[in-house]
């Protein structure tokens, strides 16, 4: 029976709504009320013919037009299967793509052909000298892949899976379905063949069939020179396999970079510290502080300050991208020695005299300074 509902209530939308604006809210109501998208509705039946017959006529101009000017009595018989009716729907693929997104497909997205392979992450435990250098490494991945006994085709070795009979080798079926807008084709994979398109006489014994068994290996993995804890390498289809036809997913080795007591990394830069004595700061001296290339020889001049930086050129991270490099940063650590006698504290009083408060360079900026900018 014809509703006596407005028509733009039924849609939602106002009376200025464009054409565009109507198919819109027609195509979001019709997934939303489709009796095949609510089957325990005994109502979704009646709400989604109400929907379609509001879009018949107000997607046709003269219809509109008509009830714009004199309500329901303008237009009965338009709707419902009468002149004008679901065949002149501009409409029909309205519906179709509305259900099927113009594809053929069921409700939700419907058919959509083999899968393809999961997407899988595991995780790598690198050093840091590793982290700066690059690495060559293996990562213990458990996932699914084809079948070594049949080689993915589900068949036992020397027989061949033949083209499945109900669907012809296409892995869907369609069906037509009698609705109040007409006949619809709906597309669903083929129950005979589970949407493979082949059958298989004598299955793999290994596999069972699918083609595909799930396994733990190692898999290589290059990590590049310069990634930081936390990055991720992706590996392009090496992760789960696909179904027969479709793509394998990828695989990503998430990086986590053990500390290093020796090192502190500062973006690309290395830093790291050098400690020596009052004296050796003094009259100056000569330290061996470890880089990731090795151990390296460092002149520290006399009248050194604490805090004071040394930079290594190009000693540090290089950029993951490829472009820039990092240097290494050794930061003076001066230990002042403690005065256990009064002896002592008079044997210093005589040098005193001879020494300049701020360094032998008058550089007062101070310690706290020269760490701001080493950190910068």
């Amino acid at each position: 029976m014809p509703t006596t509902r407005d028509y733009y209530e039924i849609l939602g939308v106002g009376k200025d709504a464009s054409e565009k604006d109507l198919k819109s809210a027609f195509r979001r109501l019709a997934r939303e009320l489709h009796p095949d998208v609510n089957p325990d509705d005994p109502t979704a039946e009646a709400r989604f013919k109400e929907v379609a017959e509001a879009y018949e006529v107000l997607s046709n101009p003269e219809q509109r037009a008509r009830y714009d000017r004199f309500g329901h009595d303008g237009v009965r018989g338009a709707s419902g299967g009468g002149p004008g009716g679901a065949q002149g729907f501009g409409s029909f693929q309205d519906i179709f793509d509305a259900f099927f997104n113009g594809g053929g497909g069921g409700p939700g997205g419907g058919f959509q052909g083999p899968a393809a392979g999961d997407d899988i992450l595991v995780g790598a435990t690198i050093s840091f000298v590793d982290s700066a250098k690059g690495i060559e490494t293996e990562v213990s991945v458990e996932r699914i892949e084809d079948c070594e006994g049949c080689g993915g085709t589900g068949a036992a070795p020397g027989s061949n899976p033949t083209t499945c009979s109900t669907c012809e080798g296409h892995g869907q079926v369609r069906q037509v379905m009698n609705t109040a807008l007409g006949q619809m084709v709906r597309a669903r994979p083929c129950p005979q063949c589970n949407g493979r398109g082949l059958h298989i006489t004598d299955p793999c014994t290994d596999c069972k069939a699918h083609g595909r068994v799930r396994k733990r290996g190692k898999v290589p993995v290059r990590i590049p020179a310069g990634i930081a804890s936390g990055q991720r390498v992706r590996l392009p289809g090496r992760g789960g396999a696909g179904e027969m036809g479709a793509p394998a997913g990828d695989l990503y080795v998430e990086v986590k970079v053990t500390p290093d007591e020796r090192f502190i990394r500062d973006d690309l830069d290395i830093i790291t510290e050098a400690r020596i004595g009052a004296t050796e700061a003094m009259t100056g001296t000569v330290v061996f502080v470890p880089t990731i290339e090795g151990e390296r020889e460092v002149d520290l001049r006399a009248g050194v300050q604490p805090g004071e930086q040394i930079r290594l050129k190009g000693l540090g991270f290089p950029n993951v991208q490829g472009r820039g490099h990092g240097d290494q940063v050794v930061l003076v650590d001066v230990r002042i020695p403690r005065i256990t006698s009064d002896e002592g504290l008079e044997a210093l009083r005589p040098l005193a005299e001879h020494l300049a408060e701020a360094g032998d360079d008058g550089d007062d900026e101070g310690f706290f300074g020269r760490l701001r900018h080493a950190f910068r």
